[in-house]
């Protein structure tokens, strides 16, 4: 990576690698040539943020109970991009000292949400007081972007504080996707021993996933017998974080508009899980014609998925912060998924492709386990498909059961030897997180999802 700037625009992290233009082929049945010319400057060509304001936006506000430590999540079309006086309403209140830093990457910035964001925090008399200091992260063509939420970067955005002299007052702002937010806010927990940040999350993977909860990381390369390793290894993502909750989080499904159509479905992927393990309603909606509308970014429908997400997210983090039990259930088809990632490269695959073909299978093996009736295991599978993501392997995969074996052994919800996995039970909306299945179903789940046969059937 190069040096980090104060103001920057241009490339997007993406890896022209064959396997990730074959992956991005599949799913757009797209020739692999072409994908390969057109995949790179996709985000280059989003449109640019457009000033314009008339009528403040509404806005939908979920909170994320947590007694003293209790945050609002602002929902709602406009909220950073319509005006200063709008965006100003939304963070200026959760600024509490004098100071801030705002943390984003080439992309973002390139699309002018930087620029709203510090107008918005220097608007009014308030505004006035505050120095706004900000910090633009690079972006590398050639890896992935989970490749760049390193200790190494953790340390440009501390030592930039100490540089700037932020004191414990300061407030940082996390701009941007999932790993942003993800670094950016184990920042704030590290920066003189806790300081407060705000998510403003600007993919739709980050506000229903990443930008709620508090759970903030960096990867590590991993050590081979004490011997650092050169390049990120995937069996040491997000090993190096802490729970620590932002004290606002502003969603403003404006920023979508520039959202690349593939990162859009993958965000509509990670979507489907809520309506699985805890939300019937949620799923017809989804079934009906929510999938459909937000993936024509129909601005109604995004703010309706994003505030039932993040609704759902906020009752189980509310019971559950630290994942105990309940939480670990918003990680249906996370534990296949992120086997295909893993054995893949990362980068290969969007996060919400893999977990695709992660619920997938949890819903294939619910169904030969006898704990859902085939009616749901399709319906799971078709809103999948419907959502533009994978729901099973294709053909060119390198997946085989003993490589699902393997990483599956290391999975962080191994416990005492055993391999936990969230499973669908009985009516639609409810899930188990549990060891106590027959391991033979498993196995034969893995075998089913592997063979060829099944492979042909993601067109």
């Amino acid at each position: 990576m190069g040096a980090a700037t104060t103001r920057a625009a241009g490339g997007a992290p993406m890896r022209a690698a064959t396997m990730r233009a074959a992956v991005i082929a599949a799913l757009f049945a797209l020739p692999c040539a072409s994908l390969r010319r057109a995949a790179a400057p996709a985000r280059r060509l989003a449109p640019r943020l457009q000033s314009a304001a008339t009528a403040a936006p509404a806005c939908t506000t979920v909170n994320v109970e947590l007694g003293d430590r209790a945050y609002p999540i602002y929902i709602g079309d406009g909220l950073l991009t319509s005006d200063a006086t709008t965006a100003a309403s939304y963070l200026q209140p959760h600024v509490g000292g004098s100071q801030v830093l705002v943390v984003t990457n080439e992309v973002v910035a390139g699309h002018g949400y930087l620029d709203a964001t510090v107008a918005a925090l220097k608007h009014g008399d308030k505004g006035a007081k505050l120095r706004v200091e900000t910090l633009v992260l690079p972006d590398n063509d050639d890896e992935p972007s989970e490749a760049t939420k390193t200790l190494e970067n953790l340390g440009v955005i501390t030592d930039y504080a100490i540089e700037k002299a932020l004191d414990r007052k300061c407030t940082f702002v996390a701009l941007g996707g999932g790993v942003i937010g993800d670094m950016v806010g184990f920042a704030a927990a590290c920066y003189v021993r806790g300081v407060n940040f705000i998510q403003i999350p600007t993919t739709l993977m980050a506000m229903v996933d990443s930008s709620v909860g508090g759970k903030t990381a960096v990867n590590s390369r991993g050590a081979k017998n004490g011997v650092l390793q050169f390049r990120f290894n995937m069996s040491a993502k997000n090993m190096v974080g802490a729970f620590y909750q932002p004290v606002a989080v502003v969603a403003d499904v404006g920023s979508l508009n520039t959202l690349p159509e593939r990162e859009l479905a993958s965000g509509v992927s990670e979507i489907i899980k809520y309506g699985l393990i805890r939300d019937a309603p949620f799923f017809e909606w989804l079934e009906r014609e929510g999938v459909e509308a937000m993936l024509a970014r129909d601005r109604k429908a995004l703010i309706q998925g994003v505030e039932d997400s993040c609704r759902n997210k906020a009752e189980v983090v509310a019971l559950d912060e630290k994942e105990g039990g309940l939480r670990a259930t918003l990680n249906l088809g996370h534990t296949f998924g992120h086997a295909v990632e893993t054995k893949s490269g990362y980068g290969t695959w969007l996060h919400g492709e893999a977990v695709g073909i992660g619920m997938s299978m949890a819903a294939h093996m619910s169904h030969e386990l006898g704990w859902i009736d085939a009616d749901l295991k399709e319906r799971c599978i078709a809103l999948v498909k419907k959502a533009r993501v994978p729901a099973f392997l294709p053909l060119y995969s390198p997946m085989d059961v003993a490589s699902f074996e393997a990483i599956m052994a290391v999975d962080k919800k191994v416990a005492d030897g055993a391999l936990r996995l969230i499973l669908l039970k009985g009516a639609l909306g409810n899930c188990v997180f549990t060891a106590d299945y027959d391991k033979d179903v498993l196995k034969k789940t893995l075998e089913y999802y592997c063979d060829d046969a099944q492979r042909t059937r993601d067109d």
